[in-house]
């Protein structure tokens, strides 16, 4: 179970019990469950990756930009570090999603 995943990390590498209880914990609020093997368990995820930061962004947006999407791009845009390559992916997208309204 958890020596797959601390094999996934680099130096310095989490106590064994850390994974351990991150995986508990993550099974116990259902964004992960696991089949039997004899002693050991296979995870596998019951939320998408997508579905997971949808959700968590739209309550950062929420809590910290009054439920406002445009605050959070204008913070975004203006706080982060990002190039003028990046900027214009961004421009790309909203373009994109423009067309589609």
């Amino acid at each position: 179970m958890s020596q797959d995943l601390l094999n996934a990390y680099t130096e310095p590498k989490p106590a064994t019990t850390t994974v351990a209880t991150l995986i508990k914990r993550m099974t116990e609020k259902g964004f992960v469950a696991y089949k039997l093997f004899g002693n050991s368990r296979e995870y596998y995820p019951l939320v998408r990756k997508k579905d997971y930061f949808s959700k968590h962004v739209n309550g950062l947006i929420k809590n910290f930009f009054n439920d406002s999407a445009s605050q959070f791009a204008s913070f975004f845009t203006q706080e982060t570090n990002l190039s003028k390559a990046e900027l214009e992916d961004l421009k790309t997208i909203i373009d994109q999603e423009l067309k589609k309204k």
